[in-house]
């Protein structure tokens, strides 16, 4: 019961705290933006860094992560153009759909994954992150190019993976751990800024919240958040369960894939073509079921 109320007191207590902050102390949108971005272009890929760099990869099954990881999001980007589909959404809300059914939370899932597992937990987790990121962003890449007049510009793809700067933390994670990990000196300082990492992105999660969107199609919402918070999971449970996964190893890949949507996602929407008044709707429906879903999968993995 301690690692559980561990994992979700303190994840969605930091959450709640930021919406509070949002709407009293901290109004101002531009005090979060700059949050947000120091969390996504230092803290974060510090903690990736460190906790990659940290663990000795000859020991992990990254080949049956993979499988795992891979499959499960194949599968839930079929799954999500069929539901678009079926729902007669155009290419705008059809990426918003997209988006809402194999986007995860990264800052949520190592919340959770290291109150309920440990530094071990990290370690994992900065593995299925290092798979997750760039199968997602080339996935959602080439939806948006590929709608209305635009076409897939392979060089601005290209561009755009080499320089997200949570795939360059993972590279960097592993090259440090093929060498044995991270030398005396920047060992100590990837860990402080890792430790900010969770709380200030937590903080940034709650502040990105936006209850006034939730009526934006409620039969899209509530179908891509069952295939997001319930599909999504069980798909790759079924997965490492086929490929005979080490339980560590699946717990891991279970909850990473049981996250809500990413917070981010809106900003992406807005800003390459896509339905963002449903996509914020999704974040935070996605978000306050996650409040009792995810505690469900954790309980069910735990047995």
């Amino acid at each position: 019961m301690g690692p559980w109320l561990d994992a979700f007191v303190a994840t969605f207590g930091l959450i709640g705290l930021g919406a509070l902050l949002r709407r009293t102390l901290l109004p101002d949108l531009a005090v979060w933006a700059g949050m947000e971005k120091l969390v996504f272009t230092l803290l974060l890929p510090a903690l990736l860094t460190a906790s990659i760099g940290a663990v000795d990869l000859a020991t992990l099954p990254i080949g049956g992560m993979a499988g795992t990881i891979w499959g499960t999001l194949l599968a839930g980007t079929a799954l999500s153009l069929v539901l678009a589909r079926l729902l007669g959404h155009g290419h705008a809300t059809a990426t918003s759909v997209l988006q809402g059914g194999i986007r995860y939370n990264n800052l949520m899932a190592f919340a959770v994954v290291g109150a309920a597992h440990g530094q071990a937990g990290i370690a994992f987790g900065g593995i299925a992150t290092g798979l997750i990121v760039p199968c997602v962003q080339v996935v959602i890449t080439l939806a948006f190019a590929m709608g209305g007049d635009r076409r897939p510009n392979p060089l601005r793809l290209l561009r755009q993976i080499a320089t997200n700067p949570l795939l360059v933390a993972c590279a960097l994670g592993l090259a440090l751990a093929l060498v044995g990990g991270p030398p005396p000196g920047l060992r100590g300082l990837l860990k402080a800024l890792a430790q900010g990492s969770l709380a200030i992105g937590l903080l940034c999660v709650g502040a990105a919240l936006t209850p006034g969107a939730l009526a934006a199609r409620p039969l899209t919402q509530a179908l891509t958040g069952a295939l997001k918070l319930f599909a999504m999971p069980a798909i790759a449970a079924a997965l490492a369960h086929a490929i005979g996964l080490e339980p560590l190893a699946a717990s891991i890949a279970v909850l990473f894939m049981a996250q809500p949507t990413a917070s981010t996602a809106y900003v992406q929407a807005r800003a390459m073509g896509g339905d963002a008044p449903l996509m914020a709707a999704m974040i935070t429906t996605q978000h306050i079921a996650a409040m009792l879903t995810l505690p469900l999968w954790v309980l069910l993995l735990a047995r």
